[in-house]
């Protein structure tokens, strides 16, 4: 029993031990349980301060549309409370969203339920002036919206946006500037490879594209090397470099300036500038400026140029002469001041009481900007000289000096003469007037406004030559004439030719007017009053006509007296000879000495009668009974009826025809009558007076277009007034001064068929040589 009891009390010990235990496990427990729970609840107060602190605020949205949502956001939305479904949360009058974001969110949440997708969205609270941004996520059946007041950072980001599009806009607008350049222009990166080339430069290296050519790496000029110095010295110097190099484009040669401009962020930007042409007007330029003053050494005006610093840099010999400076002082460049002491001191510039501020005003030569100046230097002496100062583009000076001493000398001589001019020009018989081209009036004489009766008033406004037409019509005989005026002005000053005419005023005078094309583009109509003229010329013309009519009468009279005079003339040749052939018995010998001078005499009497008819009949070139003639034969037949003659006064008589003389077309019978009046005018001066043994040559010739026929004598000759007079038709004085010998009517009519024939003869003789005629005749 005692056994037991001690069991039972060990079990009950052991058992309250267990208990105790149990209990101080469950103390233990409970007390780390509070603790926890304590740290629970701090860690929960500090999260519920974080999470009210935090930007970003939560709300819980439920599958019935039920929310919970924190104070803050409610104040967001502008809303009093918290709301208690979504669709409490659009609103107007400045709270809650506006109905198209309320609309957006409520679609995004729903979407969210459906099918688990998240959202982002930014959505606007009342009038717009706070932005919220929603990020909606499924967390099992509920929808959590993570709420972040975006208010300032929109306006950040609208602002950085509105920056972006402008950056992005002026970077591609500088894109297509680089790209739409004209040059070619590259960007190398910090290993001075190519990054990017433009169109120009693919273009310049024949390139396909610009990747083609930045992964080729295709320079512009020849040579790597060539091609990366100047960015190498551009990137190590850190300023900008430029240098020329030649490059081969298009299959042509050109000269490149390349630049290499290191960029702050690194890399070298680059372009080339053609200066192919600018090189070529360089070397142009210099050539024309080289040119130009090698023009400038040969004018006879001076010329002294000054550069920018008012140095001497060039001058001309003309300059050095005119101002009688040495060669050697005008090498050392001196300065402009000094140039002009020098003048002075060579009395070469004018006299002036204040030098020194005559000097400073010509200094400002230099500094003028409306172009040159010139003025005119009054030299001791009485020389003139034109001084004109041009500034040049570079701040130097170019002077021109000419000499106008002969020029003022000129002028001042053409001013005297312009008014003796003037003065005859008021003082001539003749109306005068000068017209423009444009048919103004320019000048006028007195005669010329006193013939027209004009007012000085219309003169001087330098009327129209069609209103000065229109006031001469009435003063005119026949008022149409006047529109002749005008014309003859228009084509004077128009076409440049003169024309001239006649004009009868209404008043019975008569005019001769013309229009004269003068150098100077004007024209000169002038008018002289020839009314004494044509009256004097109606008189001659009427006494001409009577003078024609007696000489018809002459030549009727003298016609009807030559037929008139054949017939006692040839009863007399006839019953002489008849006495001389011994019809009437034997004649002595005086009787037959006075019967042979008979028969001379008629023969003589005769022939003057022929050559008087001759002379009374028209011989021009149609009355020519023209044919084929041999003038050799025609020559020989008249020197053959002449023979007798020659042989009756013992004269030396030589024919030489050559053969040379040929054809002609002509009249035979009047070419045979000029042979024979010129043997015959031979003859009588070879055996003039009681002279024998004369000679007398008839040489006959020609050429391919004339025929020649030369008779000469060695007679008394004549003095030149008589020579001169030998053609004439009934001359005053027809013997021949020292000599009862008439020259007769042979040579005026061997004129008169040799001129119908369009031939020429001439007489040459000279007192004791005898005489020379020379007959041509044309073979046309």
């Amino acid at each position: 029993m005692i056994a037991i009891d001690h069991l039972t009390a060990i079990g009950a010990g052991v058992l309250v031990a267990l208990l105790l235990a149990g209990a101080v496990a469950m103390l233990a427990t409970g007390l780390r349980a509070r603790r926890a729970a304590a740290d629970d609840a701090a860690a929960r107060r500090r999260l519920e301060s974080l999470l009210e602190g935090a930007p970003m605020q939560p709300v819980v949205v439920r599958p019935d549309g039920r929310v919970q949502m924190p104070r803050r956001v409610a104040d967001w939305f502008g809303l009093d409370a918290p709301a208690d479904y979504l669709d409490q949360l659009a609103g107007d009058h400045g709270w809650g969203l506006d109905a198209v974001d309320a609309q957006a969110l409520h679609a995004d949440v729903q979407g969210c339920l459906r099918a688990a997708r998240g959202f982002l969205r930014t959505v606007h609270c009342g009038d717009g002036a706070r932005a919220l941004t929603v990020q909606g996520d499924r967390r099992g059946e509920k929808v959590v919206l993570w709420i972040f007041d975006s208010t300032a950072t929109e306006g950040e980001v609208r602002t950085l946006s509105a920056e972006i599009a402008d950056l992005s806009q002026a970077f591609d607008a500088l894109t297509g500037l680089v790209e739409a350049a004209p040059l070619p222009i590259w960007y190398r990166d910090s290993d001075l490879q190519l990054a990017m080339v433009n169109s120009a430069y693919v273009a310049a290296v024949e390139g396909s594209d610009a990747a083609d050519v930045v992964a080729r790496g295709l320079e512009l000029v020849e040579g790597a090397g060539q091609a990366q110095a100047g960015a190498a010295a551009a990137r190590d110097s850190g300023k900008p470099q430029q240098r020329i190099r030649p490059a081969t484009i298009d299959g042509a040669r050109r000269a490149l300036r390349l630049h290499d401009v290191p960029l702050p962020v690194g890399g070298i930007a680059g372009f080339a500038v053609d200066v192919e042409e600018l090189e070529q007007a360089n070397v142009r330029e210099r050539r024309f400026a080289e040119a130009q003053r090698a023009t400038l050494d040969r004018l006879s005006a001076g010329v002294a140029q000054f550069g920018r610093d008012r140095s001497l840099a060039f001058f001309n010999q003309p300059f050095r002469r005119m101002f009688a400076m040495r060669r050697e002082w005008l090498t050392d460049r001196p300065e402009f001041d000094r140039v002009l002491e020098r003048m002075r001191e060579a009395k070469r510039v004018p006299e002036v009481r204040d030098f020194p501020g005559w000097k400073a005003e010509r200094r400002n030569w230099f500094l003028q900007t409306d172009g040159a100046s010139e003025e005119a230097w009054h030299l001791p002496g009485g020389t003139h000289l034109r001084v004109v100062a041009q500034p040049l583009p570079d701040g130097g000076l170019l002077l021109v000096f000419e000499d106008r001493t002969e020029q003022v000398q000129l002028a001042s001589a053409r001013d005297t003469l312009l008014r003796v001019r003037t003065a005859t020009f008021d003082n001539l018989f003749e109306a005068l007037g000068v017209f423009a081209a444009d048919g103004r009036l320019q000048l006028w004489n007195n005669r010329f406004r006193a013939l027209w009766d004009f007012e000085e008033e219309f003169l001087s406004a330098h009327p129209r030559v069609d209103a000065i037409a229109e006031r001469v019509a009435t003063r005119l005989a026949n008022p149409q004439h006047a529109r002749f005026i005008a014309e003859l002005v228009r084509y004077a000053t128009a076409e440049r030719k003169q024309r001239a005419g006649q004009v009868a005023l209404a008043d019975g005078r008569h005019f001769e007017f013309a229009a004269v094309p003068l150098p100077d583009g004007n024209a000169l109509f002038t008018m002289l009053d020839i009314s004494d003229s044509r009256r004097m010329e109606q008189a001659l013309r009427d006494r001409n006509e009577a003078l024609e009519a007696a000489d018809k009468v002459k030549t009727a009279f003298v016609a009807n007296m030559s037929y008139e005079l054949r017939t006692p003339l040839t009863s007399i040749s006839g019953f002489a000879e008849m006495l001389h052939a011994g019809f009437a018995g034997a004649l002595t010998t005086e009787a037959q000495g006075y019967v042979g001078a008979i028969l001379d005499s008629a023969e003589r009497l005769g022939l003057l009668i022929d050559d008087v008819l001759d002379l009374t009949q028209t011989a021009d070139s149609d009355a020519l009974e023209r044919a084929d003639v041999d003038i050799a034969a025609v020559a020989r037949t008249a020197a053959d009826a002449l023979r007798p003659s020659a042989k009756r006064h013992a004269v030396d008589y030589t024919i030489d025809v050559q053969h040379s003389v040929g054809r002609l077309n002509a009249d035979p019978r009047r070419i045979r009558e000029v042979v024979e009046h010129l043997l015959r005018h031979a003859i009588a001066s070879a055996s003039a007076g009681d002279r024998r043994g004369g000679k007398v040559l008839l040489r006959a010739e020609g050429n391919a277009r004339t025929a020649r026929l030369l008779v000469s004598d060695d007679g008394e000759g004549m003095d030149a007034d008589t020579a001169a007079r030998a053609f004439d038709r009934f001359a005053d004085t027809q013997i021949a001064p020292g000599t009862d010998r008439a020259l007769g009517l042979g040579l005026p009519l061997a004129k008169q068929f040799v001129e119908a024939h369009g031939g020429t003869i001439r007489l040459q003789s000279e007192p004791g040589k005898g005489t020379l005629v020379t007959v041509e005749l044309p073979r046309r």
